[in-house]
């Protein structure tokens, strides 16, 4: 297994001589592509392995086996495989569930630390409401940096259920459905807002069919003020597939997607 990884440059391996006796060993290190595969310093996520652990469950891998025929005559691989879809088992199966909660927590953080790098659109808020917030860490994430603003983590009841408390944080858990109302505010943000109000959203929408997701922003828009403002963060796809590994990793996202998900979609720029 470790020359398997050296070969494809995810571990470095190298050549050692013993003097004694003149036996040869084979050294492993971690080469740079593996910090992407470990925990942070920080412990704040940023390991793609809970990741690849939910591509290569043994629940996911049955279902690219239905993939032909629901090609062919039409349905989601993953309902073929199981008779409902991914959200009803998710609902089902505890160690599943577990298994894609952390996928979750460990991925979001490794693009939200990008976006606080670059985006300057935290600057000013007063009140950020996350909708579909997880467990918090993406909004603990931005009032760390941000200490004077206000949170409000919006998600269904049952992860807010097993979500961590943050005393020293600024914000609190709000138990919702999205699709019937979204908490109001001096701001709210489905990404971010300026002065008053933001929406924050990430990896919501490619969720969802277009219907749905105009219901999500008419939520948006009714709790938000004037000034406020709805931020998205989700993936983009060009209008044609390029040979980049940024496009083969986001194709093969999507077509994972599209593999469980019946509503959901990533959309080109002109979609969105």
């Amino acid at each position: 297994m470790l020359k398997l990884l050296a070969s494809h440059s995810v571990l470095t391996c190298s050549i050692a001589t013993h003097q004694h006796d003149g036996q040869v060993s084979r050294l492993y290190g971690l080469a740079p592509v593996s910090k992407y595969f470990i925990k942070n310093q920080d412990g704040i996520g940023g390991s793609l392995a809970p990741l690849l652990d939910l591509f290569q469950d043994k629940v996911e891998m049955n279902t690219w086996y239905h993939l032909k025929d629901a090609a062919l005559e039409g349905g989601i691989p993953f309902y073929r495989a199981y008779g409902m879809n991914a959200i009803e088992y998710n609902e089902k199966d505890g160690k599943f569930r577990e298994i894609f909660e952390s996928s979750m927590k460990d991925f979001n953080p490794l693009v939200m630390k990008k976006i606080l790098e670059k985006y300057k659109g935290f600057e000013g808020l007063k009140l950020l409401v996350d909708v579909g917030g997880g467990s918090g860490t993406i909004l603990n994430m931005v009032i760390s940096k941000y200490p004077t603003i206000k949170g409000v983590n919006f998600n269904v009841a049952p992860v807010l259920e097993k979500s961590p408390s943050y005393p020293d944080m600024n914000f609190n858990h709000v138990a919702g459905d999205m699709f019937v109302s979204i908490p109001k505010g001096d701001a709210i943000f489905m990404k971010f807002s300026t002065n008053i109000v933001i929406c924050m959203r990430r990896w919501i929408v490619h969720s969802w069919d277009d219907k749905h997701c105009l219901k999500i922003l008419k939520n948006c828009y009714e709790a938000l003020p004037d000034q406020g403002k709805v931020i998205l963060v989700d993936m983009v796809i060009p209008e044609a597939p390029a040979t980049t590994g940024a496009d083969k990793s986001l194709f093969q996202l999507y077509l994972f997607l599209r593999n469980t998900n019946p509503d959901g979609k990533e959309r080109t720029e002109n979609r969105i």
